[in-house]
């Protein structure tokens, strides 16, 4: 895992990472050579005023030592400050890199995917760890590589005394590496364990603080129970950190204390030496400083080291995230799509049930949709109509069954091709935050559309009227996020039927094109509708009898099957559950 993430930041910042290991070793150097030098100089005091050399001469030797001190000094600040430039942009090019993965990776996925809980824990993990972690453990290998050079140059001075010095260092650090190391498998293991709550306590945030949940918020008087919600998931939280760092910390002191131990320890045999006569003071002032800065650094390594395995633990979420694949079955030599559906859309026998789902949305379903013809299916809630939009865009394929375009199998194209013949307007579109006209654009970027062509298709959705009244038109900013007009319900429906009638496709799909229009609207709509969709195929889900009238035919879904089939005035003529709802309908607007 170290290995994998390593090469993800040497992808994303191939060159800027060689420039920055170039400078972990001057860094790493740098420390020890002023530790020797600083020996040399306190010798050749030392020296001078014990008598050894004259006056003259330890000023002669002291210039160099003296003269190289303040320019290594310098040297380690200049060198730092180029690791921070190079640490910096190696962090934006890897986040940018890590975003383009992950993005890619979201988009590649089935729509499955974001229905099972566990698949948001992931996303939910590789999204907030994999932005940090590989910056995380790039700065902890640089502390590793530059902190074991130092320390590999400071053993060598110590091994010079006595090869014990170095045995002590380590012996009298590894107690930091047991805490180190505890201490990253039980944050792993509780981050492990409190994903979902972490991802609650988000989603209770977003409550109190999003704009479209504002209003009933105030309504039904929600803030304070959400708010009570939030606090009490993040006292959770926060407990099971402090009880982390409480123990962390117990547990940093005790080896804290093995570790000055062992430093008093080699200090007083350097003493004892120099009372014997056989160490000068440079020598122990040598030992001091490399001692000291040994330790400082075994332990900086052992944490350098944790820091790396725990991003390794994390990188752990990110990598498992970009190895999932689709789970749709491909075609290895897929069909073109049709540009033209001349039979038409049959669905045979087809069953379905959502994952994680113990009922099946359609069963056994049967149904044709005339090619150029327009199919208005109604029903009830949840008696599967929504169900079939995403089966023909290829979210899901059936558990049973078939569907086919003018006799070829959904299956034999290829997800991209399939959808480019498709538009739909869903029953709840996306309102994008940008201009009118970019939001209508949407519909069909691929072909860079031109003014003309989304004034035309804003026209044909009723959508002009609303834009007409914006403060810059088609180049008003739609939604508030970032300072732009709000509109309507039904006006953001007629934007949205706009971005649908946009794409020149054979199939047309839409969900609820009407609810959202008053009834004035509706009429204006529905009066161009032919005209728009004339030589398409047209599915047209709606609760709405006044737009299902206007279709060629009319199939009433109940319970997964279709109930009913016909032409409005044969459903009505039927006397079913089409013309009692009919019937009642009116009745209502006679009443009215």
């Amino acid at each position: 895992m170290i290995a994998r993430g390593i090469g993800l930041i040497r992808q994303a910042a191939g060159g800027w990472t060689i420039l920055w290991g170039l400078l972990l070793l001057v860094q790493g150097l740098l420390p020890a050579a002023l530790v020797y030098i600083t020996k040399t100089a306190v010798d050749l005091l030392a020296a001078a005023f014990a008598g050894h050399r004259g006056v003259t001469s330890a000023v002669a030797g002291l210039w160099l030592p003296l003269t190289l001190i303040p320019l290594l000094w310098i040297a380690g600040q200049v060198a730092a400050s180029l690791v921070t430039r190079v640490r910096t942009v190696q962090a934006e090019l890897v986040q940018d890199h890590i975003h383009h993965l992950i993005h890619g990776k979201a988009l590649a996925l089935d729509i499955a995917f974001f229905d099972d809980p566990a698949s948001y824990d992931l996303l939910h993990r590789a999204r907030v760890d994999a932005f940090s972690q590989p910056l995380v453990m790039l700065e902890s290998i640089g502390s590793l590589i530059q902190n074991g050079i130092t320390l590999l140059a400071l053993a060598a001075m110590l091994a010079a005394y006595t090869l014990w010095f170095p045995l002590l260092l380590l012996a009298t650090a590894l107690p930091g590496l047991w805490v180190v190391g505890r201490h990253v498998i039980r944050e792993h293991r509780w981050r492990t364990a409190n994903t979902a709550n972490e991802r609650r306590a988000r989603y209770y945030d977003l409550v109190l603080t999003d704009q479209s949940m504002a209003a009933e918020l105030r309504l039904f008087d929600l803030g304070e129970h959400h708010r009570s919600a939030f606090q009490s998931l993040r006292s959770v939280l926060r407990q099971g950190r402090f009880d982390l760092a409480r123990s962390e910390m117990r547990a940093e002191l005790a080896a804290g204390a093995i570790s000055w131990t062992g430093g008093v320890a080699g200090m007083t045999w350097m003493l004892s030496r120099a009372f014997r006569g056989a160490a000068r003071l440079g020598d122990l002032v040598l030992c001091y400083q490399a001692f000291q800065q040994g330790q400082k650094l075994v332990r900086a390594l052992f944490e350098s080291a944790g820091r790396i395995y725990r991003s390794s633990l994390f990188l752990e979420n990110l990598f498992n995230f970009l190895a999932l694949a689709p789970q749709l079955a491909l075609s290895p030599e897929p069909e073109p799509a049709p540009c033209r559906v001349s039979e038409g859309i049959r669905f045979e026998a087809v069953s379905f049930r959502y994952p994680g789902s113990d009922r099946d949305a359609l069963s056994d379903f049967n149904l044709h949709l005339a090619g150029g013809r327009i199919t208005a299916i109604v029903g009830h809630n949840g008696a599967g109509k929504s169900t079939l939009i995403k089966l023909l865009c290829r979210y899901y394929d059936p558990n049973a069954g078939s569907i086919a375009i003018d006799g070829a199998d959904l299956s034999t194209f290829s997800p991209p091709d399939l959808r480019r013949r498709l538009t739909v307007l869903f029953q709840e579109p996306v309102h994008f935050h940008a201009t009118a006209a970019e939001n209508i654009a949407m519909g069909d970027l691929a072909s860079r559309p031109d003014i003309g062509r989304v004034e035309a298709a804003a026209r044909a959705a009723g959508a002009d009227g609303p834009i007409g009244r914006l403060p810059h038109g088609y180049e008003t900013v739609l939604g508030k996020w970032f300072g732009g007009a709000e509109l309507s319900v039904g006006e953001w429906q007629r934007v949205a039927l706009a971005r649908a009638f946009l794409r020149d496709a054979p199939i047309v799909i839409l969900d609820e094109p009407t609810s959202a229009m008053d009834s004035w609207a509706e009429n204006d709509w529905l009066a161009r509708f032919r005209n728009m969709t004339a030589g398409k195929t047209v599915l047209v889900i709606t609760h709405r009898f006044t737009t299902a009238m206007h279709a060629d035919m009319i199939h009433v879904m109940d319970g997964g099957r279709i109930a009913e089939s016909g032409t409005h005035q044969q459903l009505v003529a039927m006397g079913g559950s089409y013309a009692g709802s009919w019937n009642a309908q009116m009745r209502e607007a006679g009443n009215g």
